[in-house]
């Protein structure tokens, strides 16, 4: 039963043009100042967002991303910082990339933020898609199987330092602690100070591939998926690939259960109307996101049609109007909205969050237009 509603908010600023025909996403370059509005914009979101009841405001870490898209470098910052300007939201990391990170210092940092804020940052990991930005920072991104050796040996070292006293680990790319001497004795194990205050941690990520491994390491530690919107969400494969890992450790769950959908959304008084509005939006999304994987498999010539201004009805991307037949996206009146959600709670009774976000490139103005108009017309109702 849906109990809960999230947004995620990936940290673009206001872009100005969007669209097909607006300025390619790879020419697009932002002054410091204007990418520095991305502090005002999330402060306003999430002061509106804990006005009107929301569980969760999710957040992306990212970084060096000059054209304006993707622009929050730190969640723990930010999550400390927007704790202390609201009441009850959450706020959500989605998602700390561990790669980029020395394991236990990211252990540390949500510790000492989930002191700070009282148990409100919420924990989340991921193993990033950006090259640019993994591999800049140390991690391996290229070359995809160390990407998830080291992401599955640091998430074992926080999990290690959040859940014991003292701990120490020995693994491929990590040797905890240090073989050294230490005030007159050798040392032998850490301990995380502060531990969390809220234990058993609970953390989120992101279901892309679903494969049994992948599966398995979450249930292993009780990690909780979020499924974005798309093939990945219709796919019910993806659902049933979860509760059956929850299976193969011996735990029965309904289906959905600690899961969380993603749904792209746009609301207007008519479905033509939301299209129109927010066909822009999408596109730009597209223009961002396709070229890294994210709207399926796309061959040279397509990626360079996208990147041309008009160049999307070449490149062989879906338009609005199929993704939302798909379910990725819901274009329409509130009450169209509703009659969604109700029919994906019964689908799956287990289900207890969605996340519902406004795409790529949306102005705030519109952003918190559109979470005011679901808070009041379509929560309620679920």
């Amino acid at each position: 039963m849906i109990k809960r509603f999230s947004s995620l908010f990936a940290g673009h600023i206001d872009l100005g043009d969007m669209g097909q025909e607006a300025t390619p996403a790879n020419e697009r370059r932002y002054s410091d100042a204007q990418l520095a509005t991305i502090f005002d914009k999330t402060e306003a979101m999430a002061r509106c967002m804990d006005d009107l009841g929301y569980d969760t405001f999710w957040l992306a870490e990212h970084h060096f991303q000059r054209e304006g898209y993707e622009c929050i470098p730190n969640l723990l910052m930010m999550g400390v910082h927007l704790a202390h300007l609201t009441k009850n939201l959450r706020i959500g990391c989605g998602f700390n990339i561990a790669p980029m990170w020395h394991p236990l210092r990211l252990a540390e940092d949500f510790a000492m933020a989930d002191h700070m804020t009282k148990g409100r940052v919420v924990f989340g990991v991921g193993r990033g898609y950006h090259t640019r930005e993994v591999e800049s920072l140390g991690g391996p991104m290229l070359d995809k199987d160390a990407n998830r050796e080291i992401f599955e040996e640091q998430v074992d070292i926080i999990f290690k330092a959040f859940n014991n006293e003292a701990f120490s680990h020995e693994g491929k790319y990590y040797t905890l602690p240090a073989e050294v001497p230490y005030r007159g004795y050798d040392l032998k194990e850490l301990t995380l100070v502060p531990r969390p205050r809220s234990l058993p941690v609970e953390c989120w990520q992101p279901v892309v591939s679903a494969t049994p491994r992948g599966l398995d390491f979450m249930v292993k530690h009780g990690i909780k998926g979020v499924i974005g919107g798309g093939s990945a969400l219709m796919a019910e494969s993806s659902v049933l690939a979860f509760q059956e890992a929850n299976q193969r450790a011996g735990k029965e769950t309904k289906l959905g259960e600690d899961l969380c959908f993603g749904i792209s959304y746009h609301l207007a008084p008519t479905r033509e109307q939301a299209l129109n509005e927010a066909r822009p939006y999408y596109e730009e999304h597209g223009k961002m996101f396709a070229p890294l994987g994210f709207m399926g498999p796309m061959e040279d010539e397509q990626l360079a049609a996208l990147g041309r201004r008009g160049g999307w009805a070449d490149s062989g991307l879906a338009s609005l109007e199929t993704s939302c037949e798909r379910g990725a996206w819901y274009c329409g009146p509130p009450e169209g909205f509703v009659e969604y959600l109700q029919e994906l709670g019964e689908k799956y009774p287990g289900l207890e969050m969605v996340n519902v976000q406004s795409s790529m490139g949306t102005p705030l103005a519109v952003m918190l237009e559109q979470l005011e108009w679901f808070a009041k017309d379509v929560m309620p109702k679920v």
